[in-house]
């Protein structure tokens, strides 16, 4: 059956056809295939079609993927009021997660595939294909590694004078003075655009992204863009190297053939998170009985921030000696109590980061799903548990927390949660495509077998016949 992921900035739309009777339906398509298997026992014809291939360069048209993001905020808002208030608005409720939008950047998009299963599709049959030829890349660098900047070096001169392609470098890579000294280096610097991090908008300039050092310099690519992201080809020349499959030792045919279109890639979903301050001027102290009060002075204005998060999403108790006291709602229910040192919330991408290090199961990154995994949570039962991709997560202070606690994403831009305040986590409809060395499936092992040495035992000798008679 067919992935009904239409290419280009436009919602995932499929064709449920019996007959003469024709259905449009979104990505959550299985209940209502399952309402009509019946028809199969009377012998009619049930087929499945995919929509039709739309991007920029066909007759189709496109939806531009900003008021697709209007789309899916206003689908999937949830009132500012508490979360257990039955007065409070709920979204349309769906086990699986947002369909992913398939164009990256301005020119790349994902090969549709006919033979794929409804909106999840086979991860060896994922390929990378261009509208039109590629001409910008981003080269992000690991800063501050003097090991990198030959291979950076070697890298910046091969795209600009033998791929004729225009090089985008972050300002701060460039104030490197073992760069920016560099008289020989200095004419190709000087066709380089540059741009700052937080103050210039490169979301539609780019064209692909190549990442020079670990895996953080994937989630740095993936922080610079809050909506489609260009197709990522990451070089392992960090430390550990979970995310990044490549080997620079022969980077000219590589990235050749990623100019070329033929490439697999992986879509790493990422988390939608909005952080709502209820006050973000309020002052909190804490008396004598160690209970959280306020100051009084209290501003009315309410302030949301949203990020993009990759791997996972950290609360936990920050500098207090307390335990973490949060509570996690689903799709407006509360379902736990968290106590302990606090909770991830993390992507199939982030459950082999700081997940599998509390415990929590490793999961491939095509699998739909959001990871839940308790800190040192003060309970012998309390087990890191898999929720549909579907699924909206709330977190907020109990009522009887004894302190604040603290949230930061993908490790970075952390702050402090008081009373009143919340995290909604969704999954979001930009996924990074990440490139494969080979395909998402053998990559994935490897790097289970490489970098964490996963299932590593010395083999069990054979028993021989004589053995066995002993």
């Amino acid at each position: 059956m067919g992935n009904m992921t239409s290419m280009g900035r436009e919602a995932v739309i499929g064709r449920f056809v019996s007959g003469s009777d024709e259905l449009t339906v979104d990505g959550s398509v299985a209940t209502l295939l399952a309402a009509r298997l019946f028809e199969m026992d009377c012998g009619e014809e049930v087929r499945v079609e995919a929509a039709p291939y739309c991007c920029s360069t066909c007759d189709g048209g496109e939806v531009s993927g900003r008021s697709l993001a209007r789309r899916s905020r206003k689908t999937r808002s949830l009132s500012s009021s508490s979360a257990g208030s039955s007065s409070d608005y709920r979204r349309p409720q769906s086990l699986h997660g947002p369909s992913p939008v398939t164009k990256f950047g301005p020119k790349a998009c994902m090969l549709q595939n006919p033979h794929t299963v409804m909106h999840i599709q086979d991860p060896a049959s994922q390929r990378l294909t261009w509208n039109k030829p590629p001409k910008s890349v981003l080269v992000i660098k690991k800063i501050r590694d003097a090991s990198l900047l030959l291979p950076f070096k070697e890298l910046c001169v091969f795209l600009t004078e033998m791929k004729d392609l225009i090089v985008y470098v972050e300002n701060k890579v460039l104030e490197d003075p073992a760069i920016s000294d560099d008289e020989n280096f200095g004419t190709i610097t000087k066709k380089f655009c540059t741009f700052r991090d937080d103050l210039d908008d490169i979301s539609n300039r780019i064209d692909f992204i190549i990442c020079l050092g670990g895996d953080g310099t994937l989630l740095y690519a993936s922080s610079l863009f809050q909506e489609s992201v260009p197709p990522v080809m990451a070089f392992h020349l960090g430390s550990l190297g979970f995310l990044t499959p490549f080997k620079f030792d022969t980077y000219q045919s590589q990235v050749t053939q990623i100019i070329d279109g033929n490439a697999a890639i992986v879509l790493r979903s990422r988390l939608k998170v909005r952080v709502l301050k209820e006050n973000c001027d309020k002052k909190a102290r804490v008396d004598e009985n160690c209970i959280v009060l306020t100051n009084g002075d209290i501003e009315s204005s309410r302030k949301a921030v949203e990020y993009q998060v990759l791997n996972e999403v950290v609360v936990d108790r920050g500098p207090s000696s307390y335990l973490s006291n949060v509570d996690l709602f689903l799709d407006g229910h509360l379902i736990t109590t968290v106590q302990g040192d606090g909770v991830i919330v993390s992507t199939p991408t982030g459950s082999t980061a700081y997940a599998v290090a509390a415990g929590a199961s490793m999961i491939h990154p095509n699998v739909p799903a959001i990871m839940i995994t308790p800190i040192c949570p003060h309970s012998l039962s309390f087990r890191p548990i898999v929720v549909p991709a579907g699924v909206e997560l709330k977190i907020m202070l109990s009522r009887d927390a004894r302190n604040t606690a603290w949230v930061s994403f993908d490790g970075r831009k952390r702050q402090e949660i008081c009373h009143g305040d919340s995290i909604t986590i969704t999954t979001s409809c930009f996924p990074v495509p990440s490139i494969c060395f080979r395909d998402p499936v053998n990559d994935w092992f490897e790097s289970l077998a490489q970098c964490l040495h996963w299932n590593v035992r010395k083999k069990q000798n054979h028993i021989s016949s004589e053995d066995e008679e002993f």
